[in-house]
């Protein structure tokens, strides 16, 4: 069911400040930084070996990131499990009694499609469901 960690996202009040420790200490490679409107966020993805960690900083008070760091501080948000054929992966969950926060997959960063499932379902962690379109080579 799932090909790999994509990413780990880690929620950020400021992705210019945090760049100090991640780019400029840890030496990570940014791979590249975008706005995704449709979940009040701008993310920027920093290549760490095997996997990739995404800040993710609210664009308003109203994004459910800013919820999260008024509630429990900058720090993990979730990970990304890789997965293909991702709406057939939500039925399977939801067949096995899974709550899930989305029900659909929907767009995410970099053009993928994403759903999360519900922390309560998963001993309090967020996972989100990512699949990527695949291009004929292993490029996301």
């Amino acid at each position: 069911m799932v090909g790999s960690v994509d990413h780990i996202g880690i929620a950020v009040s400021s992705i210019e400040q945090s760049l100090t420790f991640y780019r400029d200490i840890l030496r990570l490679k940014v791979e590249g930084m975008e706005e995704v409107a449709s979940q009040g966020v701008k993310v920027c993805f920093l290549n760490a070996g095997n996997t990739r960690l995404e800040l993710l900083e609210p664009l308003s008070e109203e994004s459910t990131v800013a919820a999260f760091i008024q509630k429990r501080g900058e720090g993990i948000h979730h990970i990304a499990l890789g997965v293909e054929s991702i709406q057939a992966r939500i039925g399977e969950l939801k067949e096995q009694g899974i709550r899930m926060i989305d029900e659909k997959a929907r767009a995410g960063a970099h053009g993928a499609q994403v759903a999360f499932l519900h922390p309560k379902a998963c001993a309090g962690v967020l996972y989100e469901l990512c699949e990527h379109e695949t291009k004929g080579d292993d490029s996301k």
